[in-house]
């Protein structure tokens, strides 16, 4: 009993807590970003994620254009967006320091790979001196943590190469974020032996680096006290936590069963939208026909050929495409054809940033047409709003035989939050003029 109120007195209570993750693009922080996530919205915190990819293919190991992260902002109240400034950061090298050091505020925590900060690796990240000790982050709450050697150690008698270890590290950066904000080690280790199954080395050695890194939180003197943030206050009902691109593809999906007619996607590979394609190929059982077409213009011609069929004909862009898509849509105008055309907007004009996020095509999608062609426009407001709208956009679409526009953008696309799955009774029937 003593003890408990001993750790109970040095726990902060917090209302909500953003925690960045940063490091190489083979340094798993998408994983661990995504595990942190997916604990907090078992304990019952309200989260909003968002991943950042590097904007280049193969960037250089160790430099700022290979730097990838994972953001989860996670609360006891309603989250909206995954936060701007971080109020941890997990810097994997020095590039990943680098990167985020102008996004960080005073007094915030930075744990720190003390491994990583070699001369080579400062040189990449383009330091002539080690910020470790020039006095760059004596504004911060720093906890330097030999993660690398930290992780082998930890499983030194485990049978398994040296890389095969040092990839478990990013495990073992987890384990010190679950202590620090008194996650439940559970789900995590029953994912690792789910996603390892059959594989006792991996279990184990992932398993082992997680409790390992929670540990070494436990007994270092850098954690002056615990924080806990409570289950936020949620309408109950039964969740599932869901990216933006899913629920578009899962919003169209509903839409097709409820007017009882096929869907059909005709699309062109273009991040953010790609995962559209990807989620709805999987779902031929459900009558959905994917066709990746070899450009833009042809992925729009497919999808009104498909309407011209009688199906519900969707494509899906981003920028670069919708600009390219804008001829063959004025012709399903013409026609009055049901198509919805989803841009997942990015940032900048003509080929634009691919992991940028911007609202950059409003004005392309309201006027960026030839003549005497409106179009219905909708946008989705956070990722679980996706499924809503694109069920609304195909409704639209298809009770009044015009092609409806629907945005959404890499904000939404690749963030997450926490999805109250709907009563599918309760959405408005899809009645075609035909029927």
């Amino acid at each position: 009993m003593q003890r408990e109120n001993v750790e109970n007195s040095n726990k902060e209570q917090q209302e909500s807590i953003v925690i960045r993750f940063s490091g190489d693009s083979g340094d798993g922080m998408q994983l661990t970003g995504t595990q942190f996530s997916s604990t907090s919205a078992l304990m019952g915190n309200d989260i909003s994620t968002f991943p950042d990819f590097p904007a280049e293919i193969r960037a250089p190991q160790g430099t700022i254009a290979g730097i990838s992260g994972f953001q989860v902002n996670f609360g006891s109240t309603e989250i909206n967006t995954p936060g701007d400034e971080p109020d941890v950061l997990v810097a994997m090298n020095p590039a990943a320091l680098k990167a985020n050091l102008k996004d960080l505020r005073k007094g915030i925590t930075v744990i720190i790979n003390t491994d990583a900060f070699t001369a080579l690796n400062l040189d990449k990240a383009g330091y002539s001196e080690d910020p470790l000790d020039d006095g760059t982050l004596n504004d911060f709450n720093v906890i330097k943590c030999p993660i690398t050697t930290q992780t082998k150690k930890a499983l030194e008698d485990i049978e398994l190469d040296i890389k095969s270890k040092e990839r478990c590290k990013n495990f073992y950066a987890l384990g010190i974020t679950y202590y620090l904000f008194s996650r439940d080690l559970t789900p995590t280790l029953n994912w690792i032996e789910d996603k390892f199954y059959g594989k006792m080395n991996l279990i184990e050695a992932n398993s082992l680096a997680l409790k390992a890194g929670f540990n070494y939180a436990d007994t270092i003197e850098a954690i002056h006290a615990k924080v806990e943030i409570k289950p936020a206050s949620i309408e109950k009902g039964t969740y599932r936590q869901i990216n933006g691109n899913t629920a578009t593809a899962w919003g169209f999906i509903y839409a097709s069963e409820n007017a009882d007619t096929n869907l059909f996607l005709g699309s062109y590979p273009i991040t953010p939208a790609s995962d559209v394609l990807h989620e709805l190929s999987k779902h031929k059982d459900l009558g959905v026909i994917t066709f990746q077409a070899e450009d833009e213009i042809a992925a729009i011609c497919s999808a009104i050929g498909a309407s011209f069929g009688g199906n519900l004909g969707i494509t899906t862009s981003s920028g670069p495409g919708i600009a390219l898509k804008g001829e063959a849509l004025g012709l399903a105008i013409v026609y009055e054809l049901p198509l919805v055309v989803v841009d997942i907007q990015r940032g900048g004009p003509s080929t634009g940033l691919p992991t940028k996020t911007e609202q950059s095509d409003l004005n392309l999608a309201m006027y960026g047409r030839n003549g005497e062609s409106p179009a219905i426009v909708l946008a989705a407001k956070t990722p679980s709003d996706c499924f809503h709208m694109a069920y609304m956009a195909a409704k639209l679409s298809m009770e009044h035989m015009t092609p409806v526009i629907l945005l959404t953008d890499g904000y939404l696309a690749n963030g997450s939050e926490p999805w109250l799955i709907p009563d599918i009774e309760k959405f408005p029937k899809i009645n075609p003029p035909s029927r």
